[in-house]
């Protein structure tokens, strides 16, 4: 870890997230605070319902607290307006979804570099970032493949590099393993993990994929929309 280590990239401060079916009150996050530093690898874990996917979506700008603050780099979410808040999400926040989301027309190419595209970057640049990021995650060869040539593990891949591409300051990824087997979600890991320490990538997971906690250098336990511990190895 270099000194930027001690970076704060998110901070949540007593977060909470209601959610209303029919009649009833679901309370997702009950004064949820939790920071995360420049460099972490690190996996939200807990029981169904206990919050961890709710976390991510709030931290991703993806869903709005009901009340406390979520702030990134220093920026709170809900002082922004939807243009800044919009360019936040596009340029600072990567995600990995369970279901991978990619679009199914664009190749792999187009895929892991959409994000740049809408930043504006020119032509070579994002080519050069984006075949050095294929050839990374074992994709070298099949960056004109669309979705539907892959497997769900290639597709993972391809979402992973379009996680990293844009280079954010922290990467959200959602079940990434829920939907691969375990010699792929090994290898996914693995990735991540090599992203992590040699590109400084920070990564948020939620999960309860023993397989991840295994690799997450911390691990946050949540039930009932609360940290119950917080671990680092």
């Amino acid at each position: 870890m270099t000194d930027s280590a001690n970076e704060k990239v998110v901070e949540l401060r007593d977060v909470t997230k209601t959610y209303q079916q029919g009649a009833v009150d679901v309370h997702a996050l009950r004064g949820l605070s939790l920071e995360i530093r420049k460099g972490e690898f690190t996996a939200i874990c807990g029981p169904s319902g206990s919050g961890k996917t709710t976390t991510l979506n709030v931290i991703g700008a993806l869903d709005e607290p009901t009340s406390g603050t979520v702030s990134v780099e220093g920026h709170e979410l809900g002082a922004l307006s939807r243009k800044a808040l919009s360019h936040l999400r596009r340029d600072r926040i990567g995600f990995v979804f369970q279901a991978y989301n990619l679009i199914p027309v664009l190749t792999a190419y187009e895929n892991a570099e959409i994000v740049m595209s809408l930043q504006g970057r020119t032509e070579a640049e994002r080519s050069d970032r984006v075949m050095a990021l294929l050839a990374e995650v074992g994709l070298e060869g099949m960056e004109h493949r669309r979705p539907h040539e892959l497997s769900g593990g290639q597709q993972q891949r391809v979402a992973i590099a379009r996680a990293i591409a844009a280079n954010p300051a922290v990467v959200l990824a959602d079940e990434p393993t829920a939907n691969v087997d375990s010699e792929t979600a090994e290898k996914l890991l693995s990735i991540m993990e090599g992203l992590n320490r040699n590109r400084g990538a920070t990564f948020v997971f939620s999960t309860h994929d023993p397989r991840v906690m295994d690799r997450a250098r911390r691990i946050v336990r949540m039930v009932d929309g609360r940290v119950e511990s917080d671990e680092t190895k």
